[in-house]
């Protein structure tokens, strides 16, 4: 039998979580610990439970892990898209119980679907993805001062941080194509990804990682996912400047890269960038277009497991 659909809210904060469910009367607070999480799993039915919290970085790992290690679902959503909510529902008070409650109605009025569960290899991947990205902007800013810096032992110690810097990426992106090699569906879809004009291996990377639902959602789905879904701003006969997300912004910011990168290319979906760009579009706007044209594709490739084709 089919349970009705439930949705639990959770607060999560470095110490605590606060849990909330109006529906089947929860409402508790317990340690952010894996023995913690683990007994209260164990009490939630896995057919028609998803649990809806924040994304709060490191501190909601362990929850996430034990969720799904017991094999339940949970929606991990944009804190600014939950502030929005919260908002709109005329919940101005915050507390972390009050918060918990929030997201469980959230959850429920929206009708979250369960993220994809959580795959060791691709969570790795997604670390070393961000150490990656990290290294890059150490070796930018590290540039950046290198053009003003005037004393000699300086500038031969900067020189010699650049070095061990481009070493220490090269090393990253060694470890991230032998994980990527070792583990068989992340390779299939890496070379499926590919396929598409544009995408090089640190766009592929990045959507690996940190866009698992490519191939599983709709296209408007995965277009806000990837905040990239255009958002109307229109009242009576006024109609309001359109903007994007908010969603993933690394995502985002990779797919943007890739719609660069297909203006070089040679891509047959630039036809769709020329288009815009005659029609009046700023460059930008245009951009952003086939850069969500980029995410969709991907996303129906994804689901039908060919690849790319004009």
């Amino acid at each position: 039998m089919t349970l009705s659909p439930t949705w639990i809210g959770i607060d999560v904060s470095k110490r605590w979580l606060d849990i909330d469910a109006p529906a089947g009367g929860i409402c508790k607070r317990i340690a952010n610990t894996a023995d913690a999480i683990a007994t209260f799993a164990a009490t939630l039915p896995m057919d028609g439970t998803t649990v809806v919290l924040e994304a709060t970085g490191a501190y909601d790992t362990t929850l996430r892990h034990e969720l799904a290690w017991a094999g339940i679902g949970f929606a991990r959503v944009n804190p600014q898209r939950a502030r929005d909510f919260a908002r709109a529902t005329g919940r101005l008070a915050k507390t972390d119980a009050l918060d918990a409650a929030m997201l469980a109605q959230m959850g429920a009025a929206l009708k979250l679907h369960a993220d994809p569960l959580p795959d060791p290899a691709r969570e790795r991947l997604g670390l070393l993805s961000k150490r990656r990205d990290q290294l890059v902007e150490m070796r930018t800013q590290e540039k950046l001062r290198r053009i003003e810096a005037a004393d000699p032992f300086i500038v031969q110690d900067m020189d010699r941080h650049m070095q061990a810097l481009d070493q220490a990426i090269d090393a990253v992106e060694a470890e991230i194509d032998t994980l990527v090699k070792s583990t068989p569906q992340l390779a299939q879809d890496r070379a499926l990804i590919r396929t598409m004009p544009g995408i090089g291996p640190v766009t592929a990377t990045v959507l690996l990682a940190l866009l698992p639902e490519l191939g599983q959602r709709s296209s408007k789905q995965i277009a806000a996912l990837a905040g990239l879904a255009p958002i109307n701003r229109d009242s009576g006969t006024s109609r309001g400047k359109r903007s994007i997300g908010p969603g993933r912004r690394r995502v985002c910011k990779a797919a943007y890269m890739a719609a660069v990168a297909s203006l070089t290319s040679r891509s047959p979906l630039r036809a769709s960038y020329d288009r815009l760009r005659q029609a009046g579009k700023p460059a930008k706007v245009a951009l952003i277009a086939l850069a969500r044209k980029i995410i969709v594709t991907l996303n129906a490739m994804m689901k039908s497991r060919t690849p790319f084709h004009p």
